[in-house]
Parts: structure tokens; sequence; C-alpha cells
């Protein structure tokens, strides 16, 4: 294969951590290949629930719609116990602002096939049948090992390895990163029809007086996931009715299954998350629970943070060192889920005989008291959502012109908006910027989508020597390759690029005076902020990627293919 053609990134796993990683790769501009060791897509589905977080990475990519379309909004979660119904927790996003309050039930198969359409929309075929068999590694690439399906060996050389196949993953073994943690429960899940008269409007959790049990609706009428904490030897059908019948108290008839799976979970994970060029994600890097559904999710989140990365440093347009804030920001969050998980898996299983005699008098004062069930909602709904999650330690983050009053938080120097937010290391849609009536909203919504970097101006700023808005066209010109530099509120002589917000409710929204600025990562959190826009700011803002004198760094960087131009702004599918 001729340089020119070879692929500047391998994928290995075609599944929705895969699938993503591809995406992102290749609407940057990465020629992407993709393979998969399977004879084709699968059939049965582990993941069913997508949570708001990455809903909104969907949305980022274009897919959200099409994903939308073949699911269901769960809003609740309601629990039984001895055949006596304890509590119904619902969905209270109130605390954790997002354009998307509600989990989505939907198959695994249906998200892969929603992801499959979008990377064929770019140009990538999934070679299907082709298995890794080993690579080697230098400073300037990594040559890889692959075996089709007849047996037919190929070697080929690319520039950036993401191992995103799964829990026995061929790329960590390679690279002799050890899972690390403990082996945990057997557990069965079942997809199902189920003939119940509950109303398919919420997940149920219900517990025997031995185990536990759930049941989740799907989009497809009739027909629900149930999990089993406690599976029997010659369980089936009329024994899974059985048990649900005895944990609802009333009739639940199952009717045969249309897939199940009996296995035995772990609650382990890498130390790091990367070696070199090669890199891993999802399952590949921490195996755990499927207690409240935070496997694939993750593991969307991990590719999403890791492509543009990738591309960033492969386009010459920052330096490798930006790579290893990779395993910097996504370590902990995996720690973090090992813990939560571990937390889940305890309470959905709830073995302690004691804890199950004690859940009606505790789930009546949770019913009676209002403010410690939305407490309980919120706590919840946080830990699972991906809401929560943010990076206020990355090496990525800056502020500037801001001071910290003790007990107040940060507040501007100047200007009318008295708290700016999010803070660095947060998502941009932490803030109150998700009503679909404002064209600012919108606007905002439509530039996430934008696979670079965002800076936002606000209007009207001045200040001495290089002004924000010089120092704004400047940068467009500059690094406009990776770089979208909109005026929020503007006309065309107030700055590069107007972005629509008459009523200003998007500068309020986000604490954005007259002349502040904040800075977006490509994956939608906030990098920098700040109440003046100089120069020395915006370096010093940029400072973390490593970027050199423009000139220099195009001398240096490879001859590049013939690449398919960047989609900025994908349409819904």
């Amino acid at each position: 294969m001729h340089d020119l053609d070879r692929p500047r990134a391998v994928v290995v796993g075609a599944g929705p951590v895969g699938l993503t990683a591809a995406h992102e790769l290749a609407r940057r501009g990465v020629r992407v290949r993709l393979v998969d060791a399977a004879p084709g897509p699968a059939r049965t589905s582990r993941a069913v629930a997508v949570h708001p977080r990455t809903l909104e990475t969907f949305a980022q990519l274009g897919v959200v719609d099409a994903l939308l379309e073949r699911g269901r909004r769960n809003r609740a979660f309601t629990m039984y116990s001895g055949g006596h119904r304890l509590v119904r927790l619902e969905a209270d996003y109130s605390t954790m602002p997002t354009s998307y309050p509600y989990t989505l039930i939907v198959s695994q198969t249906d998200t892969e096939a929603v992801l499959r359409e979008a990377v064929a929309r770019l140009g990538v075929e999934i070679e299907w049948g082709v298995r890794l068999t080993g690579f080697e590694q230098d400073t300037d690439g990594v040559r890889i090992r692959l075996r089709d399906a007849d047996g037919a060996e190929e070697s080929a050389r690319t520039s950036w390895l993401v191992g995103c196949d799964g829990g026995h993953s061929t790329v960590r073994k390679l690279l002799g990163l050890e899972l690390t943690g403990e082996t945990s429960e057997t557990w069965m899940l079942a997809d199902a029809p189920v003939d119940t008269d509950l109303p398919p409007d919420t997940i149920y959790w219900t517990h025997t007086g031995g185990h536990a049990l759930m049941m989740v609706p799907y989009a497809r009428d009739g027909h629900w996931r149930l999990l089993d904490t406690a599976p029997a030897p010659d369980g089936g059908a009329a024994r899974l009715g059985a048990r649900l019948s005895k944990g609802l108290g009333r009739e639940v008839r199952v009717g045969e299954p249309e897939w199940t799976s009996v296995f035995t979970f772990q609650q382990r994970m890498v130390q790091r998350m990367h070696d070199g060029r090669v890199f891993v994600a999802g399952d590949a890097a921490h195996v755990h629970s499927p207690a409240s559904g935070q496997g694939m999710n993750t593991g969307v989140q991990e590719a999403y943070n890791l492509a543009w990365k990738i591309a960033q440093v492969d386009q010459g347009n920052a330096g490798p060192a930006l790579l290893d804030t990779y395993s910097e920001e996504r370590v902990p969050i995996g720690e973090a889920l090992l813990g939560s998980t571990r937390t889940a898996t305890f309470l959905v299983q709830l073995k302690n005989l004691l804890a199950s005699a004690a859940l009606p008098v505790v789930f009546a004062v949770v019913r009676t008291v209002p403010a410690l069930r939305r407490a309980i909602q919120r706590k919840v709904l946080g830990g699972m959502s991906g809401l929560r999650i943010e990076y206020g330690e990355s090496s990525l983050n800056s502020v500037e012109s801001y001071v910290h009053v003790v007990g107040v938080g940060p507040v501007v120097l100047s200007g009318t908006v008295p708290t700016p937010t999010p803070w660095p290391g947060r998502r941009i849609t932490e803030a109150q910027v998700h009503d679909p009536e404002s064209p600012g909203c919108r606007a905002l919504h439509d530039e996430l989508r934008d696979p670079r970097w965002t800076l936002l101006l606000a209007e009207g700023g001045t200040g001495p020597g290089d002004t924000p808005v010089g120092v704004a066209v400047t940068a467009a010109v500059q690094y406009g390759e990776w770089l979208s530099v909109r005026t929020v509120g503007g006309k065309d002589a107030d700055g590069p690029a107007p972005l629509a917000d008459p009523d200003a409710r998007l500068r309020t929204a986000l604490g954005l005076a007259p002349g502040c600025w904040v800075l977006v990562r490509p994956d939608g959190y906030v990098a920098a902020r700040g109440s003046q826009l100089t120069r020395s700011v915006l370096d010093g803002a940029f400072a973390p990627l490593g970027l050199s004198d423009p000139l220099a760094r195009e001398a240096r960087r490879e001859p590049a293919p013939d690449l398919p131009t960047p989609v900025p702004r994908p349409k819904e599918h």
C-alpha cells in the first residue's frame, strides 16, 4: 500500500465505541480503517440504555434524531418488594440542564445500525471477519498484522491504532495493560415478550424476598429486557414469570425469550489507556456490572474524547502531549465508575435480607417527604446520566481575569453578568441553553456540531492595544482549520462569524458580559474563559496544545492523502 493511500488510523472493533471513534476521526478528515473479527453485525443486545450525556454526544455527531425514532424515552424508576409498590422515582433534571432529560431505551443493535449508517456516509467501510493478530510501534507509526476469515495474512502500517475490541481485547493484551479489580456476580439477561398490566412508562425493580429482578420496556409494545440477579440452573420463561409475579404482586406471563445470556461480570479496569500511538476504549479498558447501564455510555464518551485529540495531533495542529490528556481525563472517570457500579450492583441485587425487610419502612419515609424523594431522584440520576462528569483537573483548562470571592465563587470583574458559567472542565450545555424557542440557544447547539474548537466572544468588548475583536479576527485567520470563532450577539462589523442572540438569552446563560469570551473543546467541554480577550490570554489558553509557528508546523507535516472534507455541522438523519 502506498503511503498516500494508507489509513491514518485503524480502529479495531465495530461496536458502538469503535463506530463512534471511526466516525469522529473520519468527520475530522482522518482516513480510517475499521476492522472487526466478527463475521457481521451483532444480532443481540447487551446495552439498552442511552443516557442524557451520550444523547448530547450523539447530537453533536448528527445522529440523535435517528436514534430517538427507534427507542422509548424513560423518565421513571419504580420499586416493588414482596408484592407491594414501594415508590416511583420520577426523572428530575432541574439541577442538570439538558436537551435530553430522559434515558433512551433502545437495543444496542439499533444503536449500532444508526452509527453504521453514519460512518458509511463518511466513506468508512467496515471490514468484517478481519482479526488483529499483532502489532509493533515506533515513534513514527504502528505496523499491524491482520488475518481475514479465509486465513489470509496482511501487514499494514498506520499512524494510530485504537482498540475498541471488548473485554477480551487483543489490543489491550498486546500492550500489556492489566485489568485490575475483582470478579463479581452471575446474572441473566433476557429479551422476551411479557404479558402484564404494568404501564411501560418506567423501569421496574422488584425484590422477591430472596433476590431482585428488573424489567425495562422496549419501544416495541409488549417486549421487555429482563434482568435476573440470581438465575436458576433450570430457569426459563415460566420461572421468570413466577418470580416477577411474586415480587410485583400481580400476574406476569413471560413468553419464550428471543435471546438470553447468563454471564459472570467483573469490576476491573486498566490504570492507563494508551501507550505511544496505541489506545484502548470501552470494554477494552474497563469491565463492570451492568447495574446502572454505564458500559456503552462510558465507552462512547471515551471514543469521543480521544478521536478529536488524535485528529488534532495527526494534522499537526497540536503536539503529542495532547494525547496524554486522554488517560489523564478518562482514567479517573473509570475509577469513579467502578465505585458507582459497585454500589448500584449491591442495590440492584440486594441480597441482604435485613436490608430487604427494611425497604417498606425506608420508602414509606421517602414517599412522604418530598424533599428527600427529590434528593434521591437527583442523586440517582446524577450518577447515571453522565451530566455531572467533568474534567475539572484537566491540564487543558485555563482561566483569565476572574477573581474568587470566598463563599461566593467566581465573579466577573466588570460587566452585568454576575456569575460566569459553566466553569472550565464542565459541559457548555450545563448552562440553561436548552430553550428551542431561543435563537441563541438554537445557534449554540448548531455550533456544537462543528467538529472544531469554538471560541465565543460576546459583542461589545473594548480594550487597550489588541482589542478583543482584533484578537478574534486574527485567531479565526490563523487557526481556522481547527477553530471556529463566533461573535455572540453581534453583526458583521462587530467581529467574525456573528452568532444570533437577539434577546441576549445565550449571553446571559453563559455569563458573557460585553467582551467576555469562552473557549469550548470539540467534545463540548469548556477549556477556558475570561473577561478580556487579549492575544496573551488566548495564547495561554492554547498553550496546552503545544502549538508552534504555523509555517514551521506545515513544513513538518507528512504528505496528506486526498482526504474528505470534514463535515462542519452534520444534518440529522
